[in-house]
């Protein structure tokens, strides 16, 4: 799989990247080097490989799932410039 330039400037402009007319031979040799490394990639057998997680075999620790009380709306909303019925106000960010 090869990428053209028209495909470059379609997916710089479908990223909102600015790219000038003589960015774009340089980008399509990029990305058509990173098209090659992938399909090098799917060319390896992986059937016997186990998914990995993490590069370093462990658990996470877990905290025991405990009820506690809390100190109450009340006391929690005190903290806040401006509440109103145990809810914190905000300003209007969308109109």
């Amino acid at each position: 799989m090869s990428v053209d330039q028209a495909t470059v400037r379609r997916i710089a402009h479908l990223a909102r990247i600015a790219v000038r007319e003589d960015e774009v031979p340089h980008l399509q040799n990029e990305l058509n080097a990173i098209l090659a490394f992938v399909e090098d990639l799917n060319a390896i057998d992986v059937s016997g490989v186990e998914p990995m997680t993490s590069v370093i075999p462990m658990r996470l620790p877990l905290r025991a799932d405990e009820v506690t009380d809390h100190a109450g709306a009340d006391v929690i909303t005190q903290n806040s410039p401006s509440s109103e019925d145990h809810f914190f106000l905000v300003p209007k960010v969308v109109e």
